[in-house]
This record gives C-alpha cells, sequence and structure tokens, in this order.
C-alpha cells in the first residue's frame, strides 16, 4: 500500500494526537465505521430525488430512503411526507426555508438568538427578512418576546425556526408554545421549522418528541455527523409535504430533482443506515442514556472540585466556567461569554472526564 505524504500524515497524526481530548464539539465516537473502507474505492453519489434510482448505479438511493422512511416513523410524519439528505445541517436549514418561502412567499422568519448562524445565512440567500427573538437564560425561546414580535407583523405570515439543541446550552425551543404564541399574535399563516442537528434524534428516541416532532411542526432535520457520528459531513431534511418544484426527469440522470445540492454522499447514507440497523430504537436509546449519565457524572465532578456549573435537562452539553486557555486548547472546548462548553457525546467515558477534572485540579 502506497504511504501517505507530509500533509497526510501530518493530518492523521494530529487526529490521533488531539481527537480523545476533544470535549467540546458534538461528534459520537462509539459506531466503528472502518468496515466501509471498501467503498472507498467506489464513488457513489445520491444526485436528484432520493424516490427514484438515477442511470448513474454508483448510488446508494435505497439506502437514503431506509433512513428517510426510520426518521419519518420516529418523528411520526404523516402520510405525504418528502426528504431528502444534504451534505450538512446548513444546506438542511436552507432547504427547509426554501420550502417555506414556495409556500408563503410574504413571509417573515423568527428564530432566537441561539439558533444556528446558518438560518441567517439561509435567510440571506432566499432574501427573506429575519427578526431575532429573545431567549431565556438557558437559551430557549422566549416566547412572549415572540408573541409581541409576530404581533407587529401580524398582515404577513410566519416561518419560525425552531432549535432542538442549540449550539451552546443544548436548549431545546417547543413548538407548541411557538404556535400558542403565533395564535395569540393573530397569525394563521404559518411554518415551523425544527433544527435539530444535535438533539432531535435522541430527544425523539426518548420521549421528547411530541415537542417538535412533524405532528406539530413542518420540517425537521438532524446532522449523521453528530449523533450518528457519520465520519462524513451530513445531514437529512423531512417535511411533512411534498416540495413543488420536482419538475421533469433531467436527461442525462435520469431522475427529476427536488434538493439544492443535486450530489449528495452515498457513503454516508450507508453508513446511517448501518447504525440505525444496528442498534434499532432500543440501541440508540441506550446510547442516549449512557450520553446523560455521564453529563450527570460530569456535573458531579464539577461541582465536586467547586467548578461553576449547570446543564439543561436532558441535555449532553455541560456548562462550566472557563478554564485557563491551555485547558480549554487541548480539550479544544468554546467560550461564550462567562461560560465554556463541554459535550458527553456518545463514545466519550468517564476516564475522559476524569482526565480533565485532574487538569482543572491542577489550576
Amino acid at each position: 500500500m502506497p504511504t501517505l505524504g507530509p500533509r497526510q500524515s501530518g493530518a492523521l497524526h494530529r487526529l490521533e494526537r488531539t481527537m480523545p481530548f476533544s470535549h467540546g464539539y458534538p461528534v459520537a465516537t462509539d459506531i466503528d465505521y472502518r468496515r466501509f473502507g471498501r467503498f472507498l474505492n467506489h464513488m457513489i453519489n445520491n444526485c436528484g430525488d432520493p424516490w427514484h434510482d438515477p442511470i448513474y448505479p454508483g448510488h446508494a438511493m435505497d439506502a437514503e430512503r431506509d433512513v428517510l422512511a426510520w426518521t419519518a416513523d420516529l418523528l411520526h410524519a404523516p402520510p405525504g411526507w418528502h426528504g431528502h439528505m444534504t451534505n450538512g445541517g446548513s444546506e438542511v436549514n436552507l432547504d427547509a426555508l426554501w420550502q417555506a418561502r414556495t409556500k408563503l412567499p410574504n413571509a417573515i422568519v423568527y428564530t432566537s438568538t441561539a439558533a444556528h448562524y446558518s438560518v441567517r445565512k439561509a435567510c440571506d440567500l432566499l432574501g427573506l427578512p429575519v427578526v431575532p427573538v429573545a431567549t431565556d437564560r438557558y437559551g430557549e425561546m422566549d416566547y412572549a418576546s415572540l408573541r409581541a414580535l409576530a404581533g407587529r407583523h401580524r398582515a404577513r405570515p410566519a416561518i419560525v425556526v425552531a432549535t432542538c439543541g442549540t449550539t451552546f446550552t443544548e436548549a431545546c425551543d417547543k413548538v407548541p408554545r411557538v404556535h400558542d404564541a403565533l395564535d395569540e399574535a393573530g397569525i394563521g399563516h404559518r411554518w415551523i421549522h425544527v433544527d435539530g442537528a444535535l438533539a432531535l434524534i435522541p430527544r425523539a428516541l426518548t420521549g421528547d418528541g411530541g415537542w417538535f416532532d412533524l405532528t406539530v411542526a413542518n420540517s425537521a432535520c438532524f446532522s449523521f455527523h453528530k449523533f450518528l457520528g457519520v465520519p462524513m459531513p451530513a445531514a437529512l431534511v423531512i417535511s411533512r409535504s411534498s416540495p413543488h418544484r420536482p419538475g421533469p426527469a433531467i436527461s442525462y440522470i435520469g431522475v427529476p430533482d427536488t434538493t439544492i445540492s443535486g450530489s449528495r454522499p452515498g457513503l454516508a447514507a450507508l453508513m446511517a443506515c448501518y447504525a440505525i440497523d444496528r442498534y434499532g430504537h432500543d440501541g440508540h436509546r441506550h446510547r442516549t442514556e449512557l450520553a446523560r449519565d455521564l453529563a450527570d457524572y460530569t456535573s458531579q465532578q464539577l461541582t465536586g472540585i467547586g467548578w461553576p456549573t449547570w446543564r439543561n435537562p436532558g441535555a449532553f452539553t455541560v456548562l462550566l466556567r472557563p478554564p485557563p486557555r491551555h485547558v480549554t486548547a487541548r480539550w479544544a472546548l468554546p467560550v461564550d461569554g462567562d461560560w465554556a462548553r463541554l459535550i458527553c457525546m456518545p463514545g466519550k467515558t468517564r476516564r475522559h472526564i476524569n482526565t480533565l477534572i485532574t487538569a482543572l485540579k491542577q489550576t
């Protein structure tokens, strides 16, 4: 086998040296995908609408459909739902907002100040006006603020991007309360999208789905490379209704295209399908419970050494007072204002946390 070049060797060395200490970003590491190495000699491109197999045989559309069907079942999607994979979390938000704008062309977008930065970027691309909504101290949308802001624009439809697992505190906006706020504001025409990149699947698995599943939301999304730990960026968007943009089949791929990017990583679909088939609902629920138990343990250990900390109920994310810079750098802990965060993703263990606690004791 040919040896790696200096760039590749350097990248591999950095990954192997730093990833065991990377506690600040949501990447599950407990699912072993190395068996997929044989697929790396094949270009697997899911191009076009996933419900049609393209002319090019190098695809994994069947795996994408299986992941979509599993997600639709988990989120209680009604008959007529539609969805597809994307190349990452920013694209799923763009796609959902594109769908919403198609349904409600004169709408205003409301999203919390804790929402992912890609929401505003997508609105800029689509020419949608954005009204930021305040949050409470834990990062959840302030519904009274939403009601007041939406009431100023009651003549226009509302698109609300709710977040299931905000990027810093892992707070979850509750879609029924969003509906209540819009009802009180006098807005009838609405589209509610749930950005659930990290927390949507574990929350739905453990019985919290009624706050944001497709019985109450119009669309939702999650990222494969977070809870499922797929080793490449990929995501999925699913909505209650089919998009009004199928169009005719594209001649050289032989299928219509309902997506933004067209091409999507078929290997990611195969990996996500493998993770779903291997673990099932019960296995992924157990992974969720182990991660939450570790977050409980982490909070207890921080409290035990007198280190200020807090955590949203059910979250993998633990907030702590920022350690010295050399500690945050080694453990890749992001800092926002008065708090740093670490995330107890599946694959992290008490040994990882104990090593960090030892370092904090020495500061």
